[in-house]
């Protein structure tokens, strides 16, 4: 399929997938030694063990759907002559770990040197908090459906916005029978959520800065939530 590559185009390859994997086990040995070390000095507290021990088993859980995923491209298909590509399920899934070892991580280091605000519990408080968690989960499947565009190649079928092609809807939309695989097999259907639900998350970030203006909240927390719309608009 790739007969006209030259050696140095593979090179290029080769060692993007090796830095990868390379950066991929410093990661893993920046949590795995300073956690056996503060872990011999005694410097953890029994709930900070757990949560040690957890971002650990993640580390390495990483390391392993990463195998996983890669691992799908290199098996032969039979009676297909399609690009050889990784499972976008498996992309996912190694995507979505990742984000979920990095927001963990980032949690726990900020809770460790950013005590947490001791802010009187009113209703408007509370809907912030539930708004903003709501807020998190619709950015996290936004990019979840990134890495079905990406497995895909979904992006390359439409390049248009905001229609796709000359319609809003697109013909092909439910193409794939039964209708349920159109959402994650589906170029189309894929790369057409992925537009809907950056939309929406966009939207949803305006939506808890514009609210978060109306509360009587931290410098901190102001600064955190007009950050999060900076790089909402930019994303």
């Amino acid at each position: 399929l790739n007969h006209d590559m030259t050696l140095p185009e593979f090179k290029f390859i080769w060692y993007m997938e090796y830095s990868h994997r390379m950066w991929g086990r410093a990661v893993g040995l920046a949590y795995l030694l300073p956690a056996a070390y503060f872990w011999h000095r005694g410097c953890l507290s029994p709930p900070l063990k757990g949560r040690v021990l957890a971002l650990c088993a993640l580390v390495c859980f990483q390391g392993l759907l990463g195998w996983y995923m890669v691992k799908s491209g290199l098996e032969e298909k039979p009676d297909s002559y399609d690009i050889p590509r990784v499972s976008q399920y498996r992309l996912a899934a190694h995507l979505g770990s990742a984000l979920v070892l990095y927001s963990a991580s980032l949690w726990t280091g900020l809770s460790l040197l950013l005590p947490q605000h001791k802010l009187p519990e009113t209703k408007q408080l509370l809907r912030l908090r539930q708004y903003a968690h709501g807020t998190t989960a619709l950015i996290f499947l936004t990019a979840l459906s990134g890495a079905f565009v990406a497995g895909l190649d979904a992006g390359l079928v439409y390049n248009s916005f905001p229609k796709m092609g000359e319609r809003w809807i697109p013909d092909d939309l439910l193409a794939f029978s039964p209708v349920l695989r159109n959402i994650f097999e589906n170029p189309t259907t894929v790369q057409f959520d992925h537009r809907i639900l950056g939309i929406a998350s966009v939207t949803a970030v305006t939506a808890l800065y514009f609210f978060s203006r109306k509360i009587p909240l931290p410098r901190r927390t102001r600064m955190a939530v007009t950050s999060l719309l900076a790089v909402a608009c930019m994303q």
